[in-house]
């Protein structure tokens, strides 16, 4: 799904830059930074899927990138005034998506333990 969002963000960043209340080039760019990001992301998630058990320190790191990504995207909805209406949105689907991310990542950790 990180990748399918990235996909998106960087082929068609000005669909998503009003959801952030963005606009223009530099929404777009801002955007594309995203798409970057998750691009970058997923690196350890792919290491750790290709085989959890032998590449059990990508999978915690995986597990604590997740954390320190639904922490922050929760800081930063909490911390944004509720006026911000379209953008608290966009970003309440982010910790959503991220929660669920943690879960299951908690769980292949769980799994695929010694």
């Amino acid at each position: 799904m990180n990748l399918q969002c990235a996909v998106a963000f960087l082929i068609r960043p000005g669909a998503y830059a009003p959801s952030f209340e963005l606009q223009g080039e530099v929404g777009a760019a801002v955007i594309r930074s995203l798409g970057v990001l998750f691009v970058m992301w997923n690196i350890p998630y792919g290491v750790a899927l290709w085989n959890p058990v032998r590449h059990r320190l990508a999978l915690y790191e995986a597990l604590g990138m997740q954390a320190t990504g639904l922490a922050g995207e929760t800081l930063i909805y909490a911390l944004l005034p509720a006026l911000h209406v379209v953008a608290r949105g966009a970003i309440l689907r982010f910790v959503v998506f991220d929660g669920l991310g943690l879960l299951a990542l908690a769980t292949a950790a769980w799994l695929s333990r010694k």
